[in-house]
């Protein structure tokens, strides 16, 4: 229960103690909704439009507990500016969302056409919600199970536990890719439960990374990875082991799955695909 950098690595090699060190761990087995094949971290397909150098020089950056300080090292390794809803196409600089001004039903495209922070929603579930209490509307024991990172929304798929999200010029319909993307999740409470699969433009995947297991109180684990160059073009997210719903109940109300929501999302500056 909740209450309230560096350069990119150079080699693969030198990425799995880098992992480590930040607390990923390659070998957690998760089960639930949304986890389709598991790829490995360094065994990664011979790609076709991206290189083999691009897809080989990436860094994981992961925290729990108090993890401000390791997101300042990630907006860094994004870069500056934060662009807000700026069109683009920009050169550089990154991009965050944060939940706070988007309507609590909200349609997959508003970070794109309403602002403009070039991402696009999908989910296997019946869409999207923005909670300014936690989803306690939803189920009044998640009021002490989830908190927000930057107050006041947290945000879900509604009827899932899984979206996934894809690029594109900020304001346009052009299909674009990243160089990095890190989420901020509240009240992991299993090893496996929340994780990002990075996709690059042809379907191929970048690897599966797990967010850490919350260490204190409030609950908040953060999972983000920097590559070389802007070569994913899709993120598939799950949250959790089971969607929100009024007879679900987290580990720590008695339940059996482990359940979790989302705060901040942080990207590099989506760039056009060639």
């Amino acid at each position: 229960m909740a209450g309230q950098s560096g350069g990119i690595v150079a080699t693969a090699l030198v990425l799995a103690s880098a992992a480590t060190a930040c607390g990923y761990e390659g070998s957690s087995n998760p089960t639930g909704p949304g986890y389709g094949d598991t790829a490995a971290l360094t065994t990664l397909a011979e790609p076709e439009v991206s290189s083999a150098a691009d897809r080989s020089r990436f860094r994981v950056l992961t925290a729990t507990g108090d993890i401000a300080t390791r997101l300042s090292e990630f907006r860094t390794a994004l870069g500056d500016p934060a662009n807000g809803g700026a069109p683009g196409p920009l050169p550089g600089g990154r991009r965050e969302i944060k939940w706070d001004g988007a309507p609590a039903q909200m349609p997959g495209d508003f970070f794109n056409t309403t602002v403009k922070a070039g991402a696009i929603f999908t989910t296997d579930g019946i869409g999207f919600s923005n909670s300014d209490n936690d989803f306690s509307d939803v189920n009044s024991a998640y009021a002490d199970d989830f908190n927000a990172f930057s107050p006041l929304k947290t945000f879900m798929p509604i009827g899932s536990a899984a979206l996934t999200m894809e690029f594109r010029v900020p304001g346009s319909e052009t299909r674009a890719a990243t160089r990095g993307f890190g989420v901020v999740f509240s009240d992991v409470e299993r090893v496996g439960a929340a994780s990002i699969k990075l996709v690059d433009a042809d379907g191929r995947s970048l690897g599966q990374y797990h967010a850490p297991v919350r260490t204190d109180l409030a609950g908040f684990s953060f999972v983000g990875v920097v590559f070389e160059s802007p070569i994913v073009a899709e993120v598939r997210i799950v949250s959790g082991q089971r969607a929100l719903g009024a007879g679900v109940q987290d580990l720590s109300d008695g339940g059996n799955l482990d359940l979790a929501v989302m705060d901040d999302y942080l990207y590099a500056e989506p760039q056009a695909i060639p």
